[in-house]
């Protein structure tokens, strides 16, 4: 299962997250598909629903579309909608039928307990959950509030939910990254977007 940061460079997530590395340093930023360093570091913290989408077009069709292209055309979709310098989104219905149609991948938006996540992903599914960003450290405090963020849900345990975290800390919370089902319902909202592959319901 592939894996891709909501920044170009996986390795510097830590340092930009924590505020040391403005994210328009970054070295890859032109990777993106960004006109600008400035625009990449204004997009990048708002592309974790476009990360988890490269992560799945890449596991089931084999390509991996920029992450600009792939923010312009949900803007096209309405599944985000920017005024000025903020950005309501990712917007999940109009998501889900952005991709379906341009994708042909199965994409529902609907509400999920944390037993139908893991049935999902059972079933050979892809799940983007909607959770707070502070799951990258699950043994932390509680966020006090639920959402806010997209990781991918890619495999379930009988102890953990196994995610692909675009604002993930390499070598720690990035790609395959286990969260103790105990707590993972203090960071979920309840809700997401199940992925299938094409051909699928």
């Amino acid at each position: 299962m592939p894996y891709h940061a909501q920044w170009e460079s996986a390795e510097l997530v830590r340092e930009i997250v924590d505020g040391r590395l403005d994210a328009a340093a970054d070295p890859r930023w032109g990777q993106s598909g960004a006109a600008t360093p400035e625009d990449y570091a204004w997009w990048s913290w708002r592309l974790c629903g476009v990360a988890c989408l490269r992560m799945a077009l890449e596991h089931w069709w084999g390509v991996t579309p920029t992450a600009m292209a792939l923010a312009g055309e949900c803007v096209t979709a309405g599944a985000y909608v920017r005024d000025g310098d903020s950005l309501r989104g990712l917007i999940h219905v109009p998501f889900a039928a952005y991709v379906r149609q341009r994708w042909g991948l199965a994409a529902q938006a609907r509400e999920l307990t944390p037993e139908e996540v893991a049935s999902e992903v059972a079933g050979g599914r892809l799940v983007m959950v909607s959770v707070h960003p502070s799951i990258r450290e699950p043994e932390g405090p509680e966020p006090v509030r639920r959402g806010g963020h997209l990781v991918l849900a890619v495999g379930a345990t009988d102890t953990a939910l196994l995610i692909h975290n675009p604002s993930g800390f390499p070598g720690e919370s990035q790609a395959f990254a286990r969260v103790p089902w105990r707590s993972f319902g203090q960071f979920f909202a309840g809700r997401g977007i199940v992925l299938g592959p094409p051909g699928s319901r």
